[in-house]
């Protein structure tokens, strides 16, 4: 089991800093251009353990991909063209691409069996189950279904018009992809707009999908040619260093070439409300995707009230939106966020329990934080609890301790951002 120690820097953090793919881009790439029709690349994606695994069970299924330092190439065999695995398809820690192969593969014409780590199967899978089951789909798993392992006999799928009582944007996806096999129209309908991905690269493969306020509706549909991919980098990655750049007193950071998607950018408006400096340049389009460069620098934060409303755009971001709090002047809460605790952990208790340990002053209720500001962070031992957005927010908040604070456990952040450790210590240095 590996260790992270984090010495305060003695100076301002500056530079320029590389970012991964973003994940959840990545992983639907990765699927779309499988059911893709001939070759395609797919450059900048993400190289962590959650794609990786994606990757596997892709190739399990019988689709070739060969891989490149930053580019995948990816021979599509259209939506028929997946085989039958010969054993089982282990998605390890990956949510994403548990959920979205499942909706794949509930209409497949072969029998398919998909489990993961611990802690996946810990995570609620009944969420697309039931709307997959009312397409048609045969699943069985366990507590009826309600998590992995799931055991998949292919079946013919017919359209839904479906209503989903939470906004996620797994959930989405599995749907809408279960529907490029499915017979009729299928509607999918959320509280909230979730993030869009899923929508841009299908009109990005020319997949007629229609959007109606909050419904998306896509009729049956027979196939789509490949085309190469740019993955831009992982606004949630960028997150960790949006708020190391604004507490750490003088520093300057260029993030380039970060994913814009309006979903995703509650952390930039949340981090500007509370009196953040970020700014956001050289705005462009990459396959579909907004895409700017970011430079973040030293600010004084004021605390909020981060509501309901605004969870969708920041469900990824908040463990590290706790650290920005705790440095900011007057009390924070955040409410409507019950939705952390069926993350690789409980994310609202364990980002409770490290920080407390660290002496921040944060509360847990049952759907979020409160968080009194002005924090004087003390070293100490602090662990992942095997989830790689707590160490990373953990590390973050390190940065302003009295003296050094070791994390326990973390091999997780291999899962979402391999440069992580290097990244943060090349600015340490750079501090000195």
């Amino acid at each position: 089991m590996s260790s992270l120690t984090i010495t305060p820097p003695k100076g301002p953090l500056r530079g320029v800093l590389s970012l991964p793919g973003d994940k959840s881009i990545t992983h639907r790439a990765l699927i779309l251009s499988a059911l893709a029709e001939g070759a395609a690349t797919v450059s900048g994606y993400c190289q962590g353990e959650d794609c990786l695994n994606t990757l596997r069970a892709l190739q399990g299924l019988g689709i070739a991909i060969e891989r490149q330092p930053d580019v995948l190439h990816i021979s599509g065999q259209g939506r028929w063209g997946l085989r039958e695995p010969t054993t089982h398809l282990d998605l390890g820690n990956s949510g994403t691409g548990f959920r979205l192969l499942t909706g794949v593969l509930a209409s497949q014409d072969f029998f398919t069996v998909l489990t993961g780590d611990d802690s996946l199967r810990r995570r609620p899978m009944n969420r697309i189950v039931d709307p997959l089951r009312e397409m048609g789909a045969k699943i069985s798993g366990r507590k009826g279904g309600q998590f992995a392992p799931l055991a998949l006999t292919g079946n013919r799928l017919k359209g839904v018009d479906y209503v989903a009582p939470l906004s996620s944007a797994q959930v989405k996806s599995a749907i809408l992809l279960a529907g490029l096999f499915a017979e009729g129209t299928t509607c999918f309908t959320e509280p909230q707009l979730s993030r869009d991905h899923t929508e841009r690269l299908f009109r990005y493969f020319e997949i007629p999908l229609e959007v109606q306020g909050k419904t998306l509706v896509l009729k049956a549909h027979q196939s789509f040619k490949a085309k190469d991919l740019c993955v831009p980098g992982d606004l949630s990655a960028a997150a960790f260093f949006l708020v190391a750049g604004t507490i750490v007193p003088g520093s300057e950071l260029m993030l380039p070439n970060v994913g814009m998607n309006p979903a995703r950018t509650g952390i930039i408006d949340i981090l500007k409300d509370m009196g953040g400096d970020i700014s956001v340049e050289n705005v462009r389009e990459v396959c579909g995707e907004p895409v700017a460069d970011l430079v973040v620098r030293a600010a004084s934060l004021k605390g909020m009230t981060i509501g309901r409303d605004r969870i969708p755009q920041t469900i990824d971001e908040l463990p590290v939106l706790c650290v920005a709090a705790a440095f900011a002047t007057g009390e924070t809460r955040v409410t409507g966020a019950e939705e952390l605790r069926v993350k690789e952990t409980d994310r609202i208790r364990t980002m409770v329990t490290e920080l407390k340990k660290l002496q921040v002053s944060i509360q847990e209720t049952e759907d979020g934080f409160i968080i009194q500001g002005g924090a004087t962070l003390f070293g100490g031992t602090c662990t992942s609890h095997g989830d790689h957005r707590v160490a990373m927010s953990v590390a973050i908040a390190a940065l302003r301790a009295d003296s050094s604070v070791q994390i326990d456990d973390t091999d997780c952040i291999e899962t979402s951002f391999p440069g992580f450790q290097g990244n943060l210590l090349e600015l340490l240095t750079n501090s000195c």
